[in-house]
């Protein structure tokens, strides 16, 4: 939808150094500051707009009497991997420094994202632990995030393989898509050949079907091993890094991440990758609420 009239908000178009953003603004002035919201949106990189998420961001905004900034970040093929992180990283940033201007509380402001927006906020919230020269995120929103390329062999993945809309093979071909790789690897990720060994035992303490809860487990049978392909490594390395893997950060980072609110949902193969996430963040003193949608779809 475009922006349009609402009677409960105020809605512009603008530029945060550059980049698109649709901000609302509860229209009914507030004896104080009022809270922040930066949504960024889902679609794997390459889906999706603010204009798709109009009502969402309308609602909270009226919901919350928050000020909310939907982020219009660049989508791929046309801007290559990582622009779009970077262009929600100076949104956030932008926002952070002139939140005032719009009436907002610094120290106030959360960000939430869906899917791959789920990603991009865990990845911004991340690369900004260490920044003193701006207020702290108050809070990360995390909807059924894409959280780790590492293993694609949890039990959500083999339960939900077949799930509709974003099944097991399809989720990893729209990610070697937005990396603009070879899709003809996609079998080679999805058993797992683009792993080394020493990589996988580093991080089977974060990364592990044994982590995920006995109720989630039901009916799970563990893969077959499988050969490491040198060559499909070196071509997806960058699913190995925490730009797109956030659960592989250390926990020198995750530890100072802000409070945060992680929901899953039990037909979907991302599932259990917010269940790992929970336990990282809960495992290094980050207070976390989650909520698990019994019935949901991604």
């Amino acid at each position: 939808l475009p922006a349009c009239r609402d009677s409960k908000l105020f809605i512009k178009d603008l530029h945060f150094d550059e980049v698109p953003v649709r901000i609302y603004l509860p229209r009914v002035p507030s004896a104080s500051k009022r809270r922040g919201v930066i949504f960024i949106h889902g679609g794997c990189g390459m889906f999706g707009s603010i204009r798709c998420y109009e009502r969402i961001c309308r609602y909270i905004a009226r919901k919350s009497d928050s000020v909310v900034v939907s982020v219009g970040y660049r989508l791929c093929p046309e801007y290559k991997y990582p622009a779009q992180t970077l262009d929600c990283l100076t949104a956030t940033v932008h926002f952070l420094k002139t939140a005032e201007n719009y009436g907002v509380d610094p120290g106030r402001i959360i960000v939430c994202g869906d899917s791959a927006g789920g990603t991009f906020t865990a990845t911004v919230c991340q690369e900004l632990v260490n920044r003193r020269d701006i207020p702290k995120i108050r809070a990360q929103v995390l909807i059924y995030p894409f959280l780790q390329g590492l293993n694609f062999n949890l039990p959500s993945h083999q339960k939900n393989a077949f799930a509709p809309f974003l099944s097991r093979e399809r989720a990893v071909h729209f990610i070697l898509k937005y990396l603009s790789k070879d899709c003809s690897m996609k079998e080679a990720v999805l058993a797992g050949s683009h792993v080394p060994e020493s990589m996988n035992l580093k991080y089977s303490k974060w990364i592990n079907p044994e982590l995920i809860p006995e109720i989630f487990k039901v009916g799970y049978k563990p893969p077959l091993p499988t050969s490491f392909l040198p060559q499909v490594h070196k071509e997806t390395k960058e699913l190995l890094k925490t730009r797109l893997s956030p659960l592989l950060a250390e926990d020198a980072v995750v530890c100072r991440l802000p409070d945060t609110c992680i929901i899953t949902c039990q037909h979907d193969v991302l599932r259990d990758e917010g269940l790992l996430y929970k336990q990282r963040l809960e495992d290094n003193n980050v207070k976390v609420t989650w909520y698990h949608v019994a019935e949901g779809f991604h």
